[in-house]
């Protein structure tokens, strides 16, 4: 069984567009879809610096575009995807990616929704000074409480060693200074304190946008960063995907969830890494591709030729 997933922010580079517009009709998708969201999307894949795509208002847009672009690169007929994958998930904006591709909400608005959150999760960080730092290894019940004790937040659980603390800047030094027992602690290149309190103005500012949205339910099964669990109703995916930016994302539980459907195959698309990586794991014997580049579409394909699952499964 073949899940799709989608990584979160973070994982964009200097230049990683740039190796997919030499495929036919990239270039025009790219050119729609900075229409649709007003954001240079070229611009900022191919040229832009390490500083101004960490800008939580361009980095959003630009991984949804870069995941829908590769998705569609592997499969140009979005409904064929829908057919051999066995679930789609994504990490934090991730899952506005894995939502358009399991046929929740359409690309444009995706586009449209990414854009509205990337600006206002961004205006909400401008409020205080406040980042994320992974703590890597340890006990996770003992981080955890390690962690709340410098009141900061576990807001990424992500499985496989990996905790995501988030705060002010003062806490955030606080745990550089007094490392979780047996942890290492490295600070992250995102410009606030995502999926916290801090974020609660973002939620806002979504709520009064998505009542507008085309909603349908998924045609594939949609693991939800919540808590793991499958969603069938693409209203309660919407109302999940609003309320996630200032809640934790519990990607660990989101592996667990795959574990039990049986998933024996994952492909990451663009920019991936990150989560094949997680999975590799916590998740042993699942195969996995990462699409970094177009150079690694025919390796998704062979796996999804070995790992499809029949046409006629239910989406749950």
């Amino acid at each position: 069984m073949l899940v799709l997933v989608a990584p979160g922010q973070g994982a964009q580079t200097p230049g990683f567009l740039a190796p997919w517009l030499e495929l036919p009709g990239v270039t025009e998708r790219l050119q729609w879809w900075s229409a649709v969201s007003g954001l240079d999307l070229i611009h900022y894949g191919t040229k832009a610096d390490a500083e101004e795509i960490r800008d939580t208002a361009v980095a959003q847009p630009l991984l949804v575009a870069a995941g829908l672009v590769s998705a569609l690169s592997v499969f140009p007929e979005p409904a064929e995807a829908r057919r051999v994958a066995g679930a789609v998930a994504g990490h934090s904006v991730g899952e506005l990616t894995a939502a358009a591709g399991a046929g929740v909400i359409s690309a444009e608005a995706a586009m449209v929704l990414v854009r509205q959150r990337g600006l206002a999760m961004a205006q909400a960080a401008a409020v205080t000074e406040t980042g994320m730092s992974a703590v890597l290894g340890g006990d996770p019940e003992t981080v955890v409480a390690h962690l709340e004790g410098l009141g900061l937040t576990p807001a990424n659980m992500n499985g496989a060693g990996q905790i995501v603390a988030a705060g002010t800047s003062e806490q955030l030094a606080a745990l550089a200074a007094d490392k979780p027992e047996g942890a290492r602690v490295m600070p992250l290149k995102v410009a606030g304190a995502f999926h916290t309190h801090h974020m609660t103005p973002a939620v806002s500012a979504l709520e009064t946008l998505v009542p507008g949205v085309t909603v349908r339910d998924p045609q594939v099964r949609y693991v939800s960063n919540s808590d793991g669990t499958v969603v069938g109703s693409g209203q309660e995916i919407v109302r999940r995907l609003v309320a996630q930016v200032s809640n934790p994302v519990r990607w660990d539980l989101c592996m667990e969830t795959f574990k039990e459907l049986g998933v024996t195959a994952m492909i990451e698309v663009c920019p991936g890494g990150t989560l094949a990586g997680l999975a590799k794991r916590a998740l042993p014997g699942v195969k996995t591709v990462a699409l970094k580049t177009p150079d690694q579409i025919d390796a998704a394909r062979e796996l999804i030729a070995e790992h499809a699952v029949p046409a006629d499964r239910p989406a749950e």
